[in-house]
């Protein structure tokens, strides 16, 4: 039997959803606040719209109304006051971008690179930087710093042993860097990141005990990147790029690793055969998870060689590149 188109078109729920975590009407529920005129004043807003609103979710299981206009949590509801639930939902942070973003993917199918900026005015990461809070709040949702949560645990082509310097390509406020450096006392690293985020990383260099062993770039990754070092790390960075701009960051390491060094990338790669899923980075962003054949294209296009590609036992699909024999740099 085939599915209801109009079921699958349902903006209700999702938009009900959003509007009862921007509110936080869950919090005022468990706070005792269980009548309608309560929490609407609460929340400042119209008590028969939001009588209406949750009282539809409650149709879809979300909320309980023991007897009517007095709202209580059930299972459902109670993943409002999760956190990270909070912050990929509420309208007034990331969760807002992420929601009104999708209103850019009918010009993504036709060209193919995204078209946040037609619906907030400037594309993804400029508007994060024009608006600190929600930046600070896409840092929150992601993880530690914004970065994630640092694993250093992964192995490269000879072992550790001859690396002496190692430049993390966009790397945050320097989690990822620390727990590498933490880990193998003889390495030096440089964190590059844009300025308005490197300023951040002190405190997280001091804590990991690295402080004397590192250095910031506040730059552009698109820019010229310290040279010389062994090992140039990207994390999860190529992967929120359209392919001409992933190859631009990846001609820059190899200009800076030059003959001597390696580029290793982490999080943006997988087997051969990428699944060609939609997901959020995509509309926001125009990035990609690419397989190692489509990878392959873009390190050779910025004078790269892949020398090395596989699984490893920390979970990591970790992709080595070295600059090639005949670069086209």
């Amino acid at each position: 039997m085939p599915v209801d188109l109009w079921t699958l078109c349902d903006h209700t729920t999702p938009w009900c959803i959003h509007v009862a975590s921007t509110l936080r009407i869950a919090e005022q529920i468990a706070a005792g606040n269980a009548e309608i005129a309560g929490i609407a004043a609460a929340a400042n807003c119209d008590a028969d719209a939001l009588h209406r609103v949750l009282r539809y979710l409650v149709g879809k299981g979300v909320f309980l109304e023991p007897t009517p206009g007095t709202f209580a949590l059930n299972e459902t509801a109670k993943q409002f006051l999760d956190p990270s639930s909070r912050l990929g939902l509420d309208l007034n942070g990331i969760g807002g971008r992420m929601a009104y973003a999708w209103s850019t993917l009918p010009s993504y199918v036709r060209t193919g690179a995204p078209a946040y900026h037609e619906r907030f005015g400037l594309p993804f990461w400029e508007d994060l930087a024009a608006h600190p809070e929600v930046g600070a709040s896409f840092d929150a949702l992601i993880g530690p710093s914004g970065h994630g949560i640092p694993n250093s645990d992964f192995e490269i082509t000879g072992g550790w042993d001859q690396v002496q310097a190692v430049v993390d390509v966009g790397g945050g406020t320097g989690a990822m860097l620390a727990e590498i450096l933490r880990a193998r006392p003889s390495v030096r690293g440089i964190l590059v990141d844009l300025p308005s985020t490197v300023v951040r990383a002190a405190g997280t260099f001091q804590t990991a005990g690295v402080a004397d062993r590192v250095t910031v770039s506040g730059q552009s990754f698109f820019d010229p990147l310290p040279a010389g070092a062994d090992l140039y790390l990207l994390r999860g960075i190529l992967n929120d790029w359209p392919d001409r701009e992933a190859t631009a960051i990846l001609t820059r390491c190899a200009e800076a690793a030059g003959a001597r060094g390696r580029v290793v990338v982490l999080k943006s790669v997988g087997p051969e055969v990428a699944p060609k899923n939609l997901s959020i980075e995509t509309v926001l962003l125009g990035g990609k998870h690419r397989g190692v054949a489509e990878f392959q294209q873009l390190a050779g296009a910025a004078g790269l060689a892949v020398v090395a590609a596989g699984r490893q036992a920390s979970g990591y699909f970790v992709v080595e590149c070295r600059l090639a024999k005949n670069p086209a740099l």
